[in-house]
Order: C-alpha cells, then sequence, then structure tokens
C-alpha cells in the first residue's frame, strides 16, 4: 500500500517532485524516507511567484500513510527539448498499453492526453507564467466545453430512451385499440348481417302476404262482378216488356 500510493505519479505524465514529509506521530520514529525526504531549499522570488502559479494550476498532492502526512508538489524543473520528447513516447506507449480507441469517445485517450495537457502547461508556466495562467484558461474553457457536451449527449440520450419507451407503449395502446376496433368492426358487421337477414324475411313475409291481399281482392272482385252480372240480367228480365 505504501509503495503504491508513494509512487502514484507513475501513473500520470505530470511530473512530480519527491514526496515530502509535512507532520508524524510522535511515538513513531522517524524512518528512512523521513531522513531521506528532500528539504526544499530557499527559493527566490521569481522561483516562488512560478512555484504559486505552478501550484494554483496543479495543486499539489497530499496524503495520509502510518500516521503520516506527506504532500508531493508539481516539479518546477524546466524541461528540455528530450523531456519533450520523452514525453510524447510515454504518450505513445501508455495509449498502446491502456489500449485507448483511436477514435470515438474514449475516456482513457481523454484521460491521457489530459495529463499531456497539463504537462505541456506545467513546462510552459516555468518559462511564462502569463503564458501558463493563459493555457490553463484554454484548458479549462476546452473541459468546461468537453462537460457540457457530454451532459447534452447524455440527456439526448434519456430523452431518446424516454421517447422510444414512449413510442413502444404508444405503439402497445395503438395494438390493443385496433385490436378492440377490429373485434366492435367484427360485430357490427354481425348485427348488420343479422338486420340484412331480417330484413330481407320481412321483405318476403310482406310480398308474401301483399300476394294473398291481392289474390284475395281478385277473388272478391270477380265474385262482386259475377253478382253484379247476375243481378244485371234479373233487372233487365224485370224491366223488358212481355211478348
Amino acid at each position: 500500500m505504501t509503495e503504491k500510493t508513494l509512487n502514484s505519479t507513475e501513473d500520470t505524465l505530470v511530473r512530480y517532485d519527491n514526496p515530502v514529509l509535512v507532520t508524524r506521530q510522535p511515538e513513531k520514529t522517524a524512518s528512512p524516507r523521513t531522513a531521506a525526504a528532500v528539504q526544499p531549499c530557499i527559493p527566490t522570488e521569481a522561483k516562488r511567484e512560478t512555484e504559486e502559479i505552478l501550484n494554483a494550476i496543479l495543486p499539489p498532492k497530499e496524503w495520509e500513510e502510518d500516521g503520516q502526512i506527506w504532500t508531493q508538489r508539481i516539479s518546477s524543473t524546466p524541461a528540455t527539448r528530450l523531456d519533450v520528447m520523452n514525453l510524447q513516447e510515454m504518450l505513445d506507449t501508455r495509449l498502446q498499453q491502456r489500449q485507448a480507441r483511436e477514435t470515438g469517445i474514449c475516456p482513457v485517450r481523454r484521460q491521457l492526453y489530459t495529463q499531456c495537457f497539463d504537462e505541456l502547461i506545467r513546462q510552459v508556466t516555468i518559462n511564462c507564467g502569463e503564458r501558463g495562467l493563459l493555457l490553463l484558461r484554454v484548458r479549462d474553457e476546452a473541459r468546461i466545453t468537453m462537460e457540457a457536451y457530454q451532459t447534452l449527449y447524455c440527456s439526448s440520450i434519456a430523452f431518446g430512451m424516454r421517447k422510444a419507451l414512449q413510442s413502444e407503449q404508444g405503439k402497445c395502446d395503438l395494438i390493443e385499440q385496433v385490436s378492440k376496433l377490429e373485434a366492435e368492426r367484427a360485430a357490427l358487421e354481425k348485427q348488420c348481417l343479422e338486420l340484412r337477414q331480417k330484413t330481407e324475411q320481412l321483405e318476403r313475409r310482406a310480398a308474401e302476404l301483399r300476394a294473398a291481399e291481392e289474390k284475395r281482392h281478385q277473388e272478391e272482385l270477380l265474385a262482386l262482378k259475377k253478382t253484379n252480372a247476375q243481378l244485371k240480367a234479373q233487372l233487365e228480365g224485370i224491366i223488358a216488356p212481355k211478348k
């Protein structure tokens, strides 16, 4: 746990100074690491200002180990051209080791490039503090923009999922409504067929009644004509003069 804590800077591309012991428990004796801790020298005014800017840009790391508090500040050692070349090689190596994606959204690639940018800011700040602060402003603006896009992406994903669920629910409701309407249509078609059959039966019955009524009417008419003819003949026989 100790070695992992003290060597945590090996996982970052940013250069840090050696860890320095801040406080320790009174009952414990000083460890060899404590005796070998690097004691900072009295910095000059320009160096102190540069260190303050570096500490503001990249705050020191602090952790507790066995009751002792350690701190580790960002390195104020100027970088050479070889350091920049080594930084590039380390970046490429870390990208391959951690299997970062070459394109698309990749948290690993983003983390490594962020560390590389922080190291470049550190190197530039040592030579020119104002330039380092300007780069810090650019870094923070890019980070805010990235977080805004990430928030927008997450909200759009949530919105899309919500709309997809709503569409699925709406689809189920529509399918249920279609089934209900189809059942109603089948019931109405059955009712229409029954009414049509009933209408046809009523029409046939009405036709039969009308035919029977016409037949009875014709028979009555013929009987009346026959009676009329008989009465006419009798009347003519009564009225005609006798010979």
